[in-house]
């Protein structure tokens, strides 16, 4: 699963033309240290919707990807 948001982040980093991550730390921020804007998070919210059926964002907004992987595994 964190693989599969690895490579949900680097897709939005390479359309910003920003270096592709190594991994991710579940402590990372979406926006401070990702370096996802609004657009950037609707897109993310679109492409994890889409690879896992689940709106990591329907029930209010989360930060960081250990917040994504609790949505995620519930």
């Amino acid at each position: 699963m964190k693989e599969k948001l690895l490579e949900i982040v680097n897709i939005i980093r390479d359309n910003k033309q920003l270096a592709r991550l190594e991994n991710l730390n579940p402590k990372d921020d979406l926006r401070t240290d990702l370096g996802l804007d609004s657009l950037d998070l609707a897109e993310f919210t679109v492409r994890v919707e889409s690879e896992f059926g689940v709106d990591v964002f329907s029930d209010g907004l989360v930060n960081s990807i250990d917040e994504v992987l609790f949505k995620l595994e519930k």
